[in-house]
């Protein structure tokens, strides 16, 4: 994945107008979908981190945690399309992309091939349980997730814009399941575990979903006016050293890097690769923004960095018998990142 023009830190600053629209945006997002979850804030501020970062997100929470309600919530206040895609062992790619059909012209008779479209022609996406779905047909999605296009008896077809997919994984049935290989969770910009509740936010969602009556969502910005937001994020400036310090922080996950921590070394098989830096500025960016700042912060890094390296991070058996997690190793990398010494000129 080829370097962006994001990284310089010579990016045409955007306008302050622009910026605080962005942040009245935010906000009311946060407070739209208040109105029927309960909780979740910190799973809905990276919703929409990666929303404006123009990223992906993959959920990872047992089922009834309101991650279909959180979604279809987030497409109302942004009048976007809306499509739900429940993945299962028999879906094939044409189920979900769409496919070529036979029409006959009821005037003169002729017959050609139309292009059927599928649940991907759409704006915001639910792979509901994406890893119960073979290889084949989740590789046509990260195509489309990739390239903003899918591909029909050779035919290029340009998806929406924007398009933004949220895939869920259950993590408790494995059996009769088809993970996602690593190189293909990495197209995510962001892998979001989802918890239980803490028992007074159980108590509301009960005492919310038994009422009669339902707050309607009202919609807060258009698709068109979202497309310039993420504009607007792009032109956020990034310094030399916050740069420098995600670069850091990325090849500190990987084993054949000099000077790595010992833990490193003891945990890890494989590290993060170049795009998790990029993600790591982009999701910094939208932070930024999002908060009304003109400028990306080391805290804005670490906010997202455990998100962001979770699933690139590869531990090996000692990690798993020991019960080391990603996050942890993430965590304390972080703890141990010289940024005192950075270079801030």
């Amino acid at each position: 994945m080829g370097t962006s023009s994001v990284f310089s830190p010579v990016n045409e600053s955007p306008d302050l107008s622009a910026l605080q629209r962005l942040r009245e945006v935010g906000s009311q997002i946060q407070a739209e979908c208040a109105k029927v979850i309960v909780g979740q804030r910190d799973v809905l501020e990276l919703l929409l981190i990666a929303l404006f970062a123009r990223g992906h997100c993959l959920l990872v929470g047992v089922p009834g945690l309101a991650k279909t309600l959180m979604i279809r919530s987030l497409a109302e206040t942004m009048a976007l399309d809306f499509n739900r895609v429940q993945f299962t062992p028999d879906l094939m790619p044409a189920d979900i992309t769409g496919t070529q059909i036979l029409q006959v012209d009821p005037v003169n008779g002729r017959r050609d091939f139309v292009f059927n479209r599928g649940p991907l022609f759409t704006n915001v996406l639910l792979a509901d349980e994406i890893n119960r779905t073979p290889p084949k047909t989740q590789a046509a999605l990260l195509e489309a997730m990739q390239e903003v296009q899918v591909t029909v008896v050779g035919t290029r077809h340009t998806l929406p814009k924007p398009f933004f997919v949220l895939a869920t994984q259950n993590p408790i049935e494995q059996e009769g399941t088809y993970p996602l290989p690593e190189a293909q969770q990495d197209r995510f910009m962001f892998h979001i575990q989802i918890g239980y509740p803490s028992e007074e936010d159980e108590y509301r969602i009960l005492e919310t979903t038994t009422a009669t009556t339902r707050q309607p969502i009202q919609t807060v910005v258009s698709g068109d006016e979202l497309l310039e937001l993420q504009q607007v994020v792009r032109r956020i400036p990034v310094a030399p050293f916050i740069l420098r310090y995600a670069t850091q922080l990325t090849r500190m996950t990987r084993v054949d890097t000099p000077g790595i921590p010992e833990f490193v070394k003891k945990y890890v098989t494989w590290g993060a690769g170049p795009r998790a830096g990029q993600f790591l500025v982009w999701g910094a960016q939208a932070r930024a923004a999002l908060a009304g700042r003109m400028h990306v912060a080391i805290e804005d890094i670490h906010a997202v960095a455990v998100p962001v390296l979770r699933h690139r991070v590869i531990t090996n058996y000692r990690a798993e018998s020991e019960g080391i997690k990603p996050d942890q190793l993430v965590r304390m990398l972080i703890e141990q990142m010289p940024e005192a010494r950075m270079d801030r000129e």
